[in-house]
């Protein structure tokens, strides 16, 4: 155990790893365990030699259209067997996989397309217009399903093992993240980086035969990574989850007991969502849950354990580090505000230093910095912004990196282990999601007569952050926060698009001049129609609307999500809806009838449409 230190410097368990791959690691489990079940995916079983198979033929075809080593293959297809087939297909061809989801706006794919430059996208035939022609895409409908091929065509061989040379030291996979400069940038992950961090996760979890994972987080953020192939290098069960399903915690509730998941990750936002929802404590197979992305409160932690017979593991980690770089268990007598962070897992160090890149005491706060094996190669095509971030090592020996994380932290005086404090810039985290104010202002400001554009995230209803934008325009423009949210949804992914855009004559002001942030107005007035409910129904779900929202009013057509809603707000909102109602309401029909209006018009029918069942 790590006790009482003279300065806040952490070592993780060093551990000799035999220099491996994430193929050479599954290929050696497909060889151990060929029938088992390697992927389930609404109704669909595929074992591991038929998944190992159809991988194999997609990274002949890949390695014949000249694809290999130090290459990236764009991978855009939504959550499914094709997608897992995919991404193990670009591996085992040697190149990186770079994913691109497939519900971005068209011009955000196409940005990230521009900076990756990949050699080829993958698609599905629903996907691949998409890319619009302007680059080489292969599409994996037909010919390359499990159904098409089969275990017929396992011994084909075209269906062998990959022989391209694979190292250590070769990109696995390139995850974007919101840039402080503006445009995302591209995080590059070696194999010996994510094989580090899969190793520790296996010998300190321990995944048996009979677990099974749940792959819900989408392929563009960093912990899926673990969750497509923890389960697939020990011999365990990926179950995953539909498209969009990671959204309704509802919908999460059912899979994970019907298909008896065992292990699950959460950002704490969606775990508070999970737990309240009906019938989650009958999810008694849990055996493990991660939570990761955001700060864990300690009263979400006593309710998880309360509501689960299931152990609650909080990580942390920047995507430049492979996923995770700390770890600890939580207990049930948790009772600060959130909880630690840990300690470093195997083969990484993590410093807490000061201006001068000096290690402070225990106790004291400063800026967390990274080094060990899982650091990322840097950021794709940024050579100056890697040298910002990745700078030497002044603790370690010549020639190795330590990363800055901008993130601060301490060192617990008497247990040694690190705990949060926040960060030292403007970057957020949403739900999980890491967001640079600098990029979403960006956009903003490529709206016509824009001046200026701030981007903040508030709390005015206690536990629902939101995103706000605030916006000047330029002399004699005229500009409408509303028009100015639609634009930003047809260039940003959903989690990015703040809740508001408020308009205001000027930005408010320090004494020095410096933008005064806490003298931005609330935006509750911003982005309604008042028009009053006509209806007993109207009524009350105006009432429940502004409730959810933290409003004082809303009228019947005005939108829920351009007031400010999003997904776990839509959630809440249908939960509270069925409820008083009586019947269950449905996440879809919150999207699908966001205004009042709508909302009740679709719940008038409803009583009438069961009658004539």
């Amino acid at each position: 155990m790590h006790r009482t230190q003279r300065v806040a410097i952490l070592d993780g368990d060093s551990r000799v790893l035999q220099p491996t791959t994430l193929p050479e690691l599954y290929e050696s489990q497909a060889r151990a365990t060929p029938d088992r079940i390697a992927v389930i995916f609404d109704g669909r079983k595929v074992d591991y030699a038929e998944l190992n198979a159809q991988a194999n033929q997609l990274a002949h075809l890949l390695i014949g259209q000249g694809v290999g080593p130090e290459d990236r293959v764009a991978v855009m297809i939504p959550r499914s067997v094709e997608l897992v087939v995919a991404l193990l297909a670009v591996l085992k061809a040697g190149a990186a996989y770079v994913p691109v989801d497939p519900g971005y706006p068209e011009e955000r794919i196409n940005l990230l397309l521009d900076d990756a430059a990949p050699r080829l996208v993958l698609a599905m035939r629903n996907t691949a217009p998409l890319v619009r022609g302007r680059r080489r895409c292969t599409v994996l409908d037909d010919g390359l399903t499990v159904a098409r091929l089969g275990k017929q065509q396992k011994a084909s061989p075209s269906n062998s093992d990959r022989a391209v040379p694979l190292l250590p030291d070769h990109p696995a996979y390139v995850i974007y993240t919101s840039g402080s400069t503006g445009r995302p940038k591209g995080v590059v992950i070696p194999h010996g980086g994510i094989v580090n961090r899969l190793l520790w996760m296996q010998a300190e979890y321990q995944l048996l035969p009979d677990d099974r994972v749940l792959q819900k987080t989408p392929a563009s953020f960093d912990v899926s990574v673990w969750e497509f192939f923890w389960p697939l290098i020990t011999g365990a069960t990926m179950v995953v989850a539909r498209p969009e399903g990671h959204k309704d915690p509802s919908y999460l509730v059912q899979l994970i007991r019907n298909e008896s998941v065992t292990t699950v990750h959460f950002v704490p936002s969606m775990l508070r969502a999970f737990l309240q929802q009906p019938g989650a404590s009958d999810c008694s197979g849990l055996r493990r849950i991660i939570s990761s992305g955001e700060a864990l409160p300690g009263d979400l932690v006593n309710l998880c354990l309360d509501t689960l017979d299931a152990d609650l593991h909080n990580l942390y980690g920047p995507t430049e580090a492979s996923v995770d770089v700390t770890y600890w268990q939580c207990t049930r007598d948790a009772q600060s505000s959130s909880v630690p962070i840990g300690r470093p897992v195997w083969n990484t160090r993590a410093y807490v230093l000061n201006d001068s890149l000096q290690a402070v005491a225990p106790g004291v706060v400063g800026e967390l910095y990274l080094s060990g094996a899982q650091l990322a190669c840097g950021y794709l095509g940024q050579p100056t912004l890697t040298a910002e971030r990745f700078v030497p090592d002044v603790y370690g020996s010549a020639g190795t990196r330590m990363y800055r994380t901008g993130d601060l932290a301490s060192v617990d005086e008497r247990e040694g282990y690190l705990r949060f404090h926040g960060r030292i810039d403007h970057q957020l985290k949403v739900r999980g999601f890491r967001l640079e104010p600098a990029e979403i202002e960006g956009v903003l400001t490529q709206y016509p007569g824009t001046g200026q554009a701030v981007v903040v995230l508030r709390e005015d209803l206690p536990g629902t952050p939101r995103l706000i934008a605030y916006v000047t325009p330029n002399p004699g423009a005229y500009l409408d926060g509303a028009a100015m949210r639609q634009f930003l949804t047809q260039r940003l992914p959903e989690h990015m698009v703040p809740a508001q855009v408020v308009v205001l004559e000027r930005l408010p002001l320090t004494p020095n001049g410096k933008l005064d942030r806490q003298a931005l107005p609330a935006p509750h007035a911003a982005g309604r129609t008042g028009q009053p409910p006509r209806t007993p129904l109207e009524r009350t779900l105006c009432a429940l609307t502004a409730e959810v929202l933290g409003l004082d009013a809303v009228g019947v057509e005005d939108d829920f999500f351009a007031l400010g809603g999003y997904s776990l707000l839509a959630v809440s909102h249908a939960d509270r809806i069925g409820k008083v109602l009586g019947f269950p309401v449905r996440i879809e029909m919150i999207y699908e009838a966001p205004t009042v209006a709508e909302l009740a018009r679709r719940l008038e029918q409803r009583p009438a449409a069961a009658e004539g069942a």
